[in-house]
């Protein structure tokens, strides 16, 4: 448990900055391009604080990153002593992706005014391209633990793998495409409710409405887009990993026309739910496209194998219910910019803006924590349990406490450094 918690707490703190190194380097980028097609030295204010922003989250990243890369060998040998050959690649070229991102972001951060603005834009286009291309490799090992491929037995009953095949897990598609269109939405959403909230305090400063501008509908496209993604990934679970979905949905037997609980409590031993809204036939819609189509329920799987169901299940409705709410909100939002041609700009619609800002990383933790725990007790699904996985070392207790604390104070100063590096921006001049 330990060596589970360790690695959740870990992965928790660091699938913050993974999300920000995707996403704020093209936000970064945004400015800049606007900054040379307007010349406003607004936009050029805005590209240095993203930098500097971008900078802060990176060098921390980096710590958190290597890390698990630790963790991994130290807490889980068998795991990475078995199906090294199969997840090996995918993390060599994460790593060079990395190395490419820390390259370029050196010359986007101190070749300003010493190298041409086209290989200046170039420098942060490749910072952004090597973020998202991190989270690609890195989000293909997750999806050969969900969903194994390349792998076959020997006559001996060793296992034998296919690297490049690994790398082609039936899920991929749709966990990569999810996993990108939630670290933008999740660092858009972010930043939009930083400036709205200090447009709610000054609503003259012209920085934060354009901060505003180039934020706002990255957040909106990518809230609009995730339910569309969601779809697709809830489809392909409901083939590939029944049990998962189950246990999302806390349905304990298998029906047709299975309705979707949403809110109240599963009671485990009758299938009952308590409080919940039941929308009839919604479940086998949404799975399988068919109103008619039955859902297996937990009850055809050995009880051993389920995951963790109530955990599994709460999760999965904070991130409906976070997402959810995102995407109304810009649904409204892109309403009122199209009956008014303005993006929306009154305190109702900033308070709005400035609450829904954290939604996106509520989002992004509380959807891992259903692919992570969905998975469960399989740390590869079928082939190897996460008790088969883990160290004998019988004090795993003392490095969890130990990184825990690093955690902490790795988090403290990030909070600080980035609070001070905004309050900093925000009283840069630039009233309207």
């Amino acid at each position: 448990m330990y060596a589970r918690a360790q690695m959740g707490v870990s992965l928790a703190f660091h699938i913050v900055f993974a999300a920000a190194g995707v996403a704020l380097p093209a936000l970064m980028v945004i400015a800049d391009l606007l900054h040379a097609r307007t010349r406003d030295d607004t936009y050029l204010q805005l590209a240095k604080g993203l930098a500097k922003g971008t900078s802060i989250l990176f060098a921390v990243g980096a710590v958190s990153g290597t890390v698990l890369s630790f963790e991994l060998g130290l807490l889980w040998p068998r795991f990475m002593g078995t199906f090294g050959e199969a997840i090996g690649l995918p993390f060599a070229l994460e790593g060079f992706a990395f190395f490419t991102e820390a390259i370029f972001l050196g010359i986007y951060l101190y070749g300003r005014g010493k190298v041409s603005p086209r290989l200046h834009l170039l420098s942060g286009v490749m910072v952004a391209l090597s973020g998202a291309a991190s989270a690609f490799f890195v989000t293909l090992v997750n999806a050969f633990m969900n969903n194994p491929a390349g792998v076959t037995t020997a006559d001996s009953g060793r296992l034998m793998f296919d690297p490049l095949r690994a790398m082609q897990s039936p899920s991929w598609p749709y966990q990569v495409v999810h996993v990108l269109i939630s670290s933008y939405q999740a660092t858009a959403w972010a930043m939009v409710g930083i400036h709205a909230f200090f447009l709610l305090r000054d609503g003259r400063r012209d920085l934060h409405r354009k901060a505003l501008g180039i934020a706002l509908p990255v957040a909106c496209l990518t809230a609009l887009a995730q339910p569309l993604s969601g779809d697709r990934s809830a489809k392909h679970i409901a083939t590939a990993q029944p049990l998962k979905l189950a246990a999302a949905e806390a349905l304990l037997h298998t029906e047709r026309r299975a309705p979707l609980h949403v809110g109240g409590w599963p009671d485990l031993r009758t299938g009952a739910f308590h409080g919940a809204l039941a929308i009839p036939s919604a479940l086998s819609l949404l799975a399988f496209g068919d109103s008619a189509a039955p859902v297996k329920g937990l009850a055809e799987f050995p009880r051993d194998e389920w995951p963790p169901v109530l955990a599994v299940r709460t999760s999965f409705q904070i991130m409906v219910g976070a997402g959810t709410a995102l995407a109304l909100l810009s649904l409204a939002v892109a309403v009122r910019l199209a009956r008014r041609r303005r993006w929306p700009d009154g305190r109702a619609w900033l308070w709005a803006l400035a609450l829904a800002g954290p939604l996106g990383f509520v989002a992004l933790e509380s959807g891992w924590l259903v692919t992570e725990w969905g998975r469960q007790p399989w740390i590869v699904r079928g082939l190897m349990r996460t008790p088969q996985a883990v160290t004998d070392f019988p004090y795993v207790a003392v490095p969890f406490w130990l990184f825990t604390i690093v955690y902490v104070l790795l988090g403290a100063a990030v909070v600080y450094l980035l609070a001070r590096q905004i309050v900093l921006f925000h009283r840069a001049p630039g009233r309207a």
